[in-house]
């Protein structure tokens, strides 16, 4: 059964899931959720689920590594250039919003490709 949950988890992107049935999960499911990121969106009875599609799927996660950098996906390939540059610059500039000190805490800002070279942005 924790293979399958596992498995789920792996093939699925994001969940959602009622008010109701948010409680029950922890108890059906276990940790196996919450220890791949995936925990359930909850929505409300009377919300609209394409907005909140929509919202999940235009969520970026930062993911802090071992090192002090952190990295994000802010595109694909089938994205414009202008696409992807505001993109970025939505990405950067949270993330300089959670700093404590904004920009004097951002020491560089690499972009890379998946098999291109990092070119340096700050």
């Amino acid at each position: 059964i924790n293979a399958e949950y596992m498995g789920m988890c792996q093939k699925q992107d994001s969940f959602i899931a009622s008010d109701s049935l948010i409680k029950t999960i922890p108890r059906i499911v276990g940790p196996h959720m919450n220890r791949a990121g995936k925990f359930p969106t909850a929505i409300q009875q009377g919300e609209d689920m394409t907005v909140k599609i929509t919202e999940i799927k235009s969520t970026i996660k930062f993911q802090l590594r071992k090192t002090l950098t952190l990295a994000c996906c802010v595109g694909h390939v089938d994205m414009s250039h202008d696409d992807l540059r505001l993109n970025v610059t939505l990405a950067i500039n949270f993330l300089v919003s959670l700093l404590k000190k904004n920009w004097q805490n951002l020491k560089s800002v690499y972009i890379k490709s998946t098999q291109g070279r990092p070119q340096r942005l700050y």
